[in-house]
């Protein structure tokens, strides 16, 4: 029996897709490293301007309010870069595939031959 969170998955679900305890548990680690990456994030910015607030006096909600939103900012992007790794291994474990994460190739514009008319029937070199 897998568990996804609080619920249970079904045997004939897990026994359909054997990487499902494999990508809860990637998940899991996933958003516990955000949590992590938030609480830390948020001391550490409070620790660093109760410092600087000695030499430049501003309110504490000032403080906690760029604490509290730079860690936020920096926690979604942890999550965010952790839940993608897991989505690859998720592929990974149920199509036997890497993913391909690299951009698409851009195609270079081909050089004019010569002069051209435009629609209006200009003449542009």
């Amino acid at each position: 029996m897998v568990n996804l969170g609080l619920t249970r998955v079904d045997d004939a679900l897990a026994a359909k897709h054997p990487g499902l305890g494999s990508y809860a548990a990637c998940q899991s680690r996933a958003f516990m490293k955000g949590t992590g990456t938030f609480i830390l994030g948020a001391a550490s910015l409070f620790a660093v301007q109760m410092v600087i607030q000695k030499k430049l006096p501003y309110p504490l909600q000032w403080n906690l309010l760029i604490s509290i939103v730079a860690s936020s900012v920096g926690s979604y992007t942890v999550t965010r870069w952790e839940t993608q790794k897991c989505s690859d291994l998720w592929l990974l474990l149920e199509t036997g595939k890497i993913p391909d994460r690299s951009p698409p190739p851009v195609p270079k514009p081909e050089e004019s031959k010569g002069t051209g008319k435009t629609k209006y029937g200009d003449v542009m070199e």
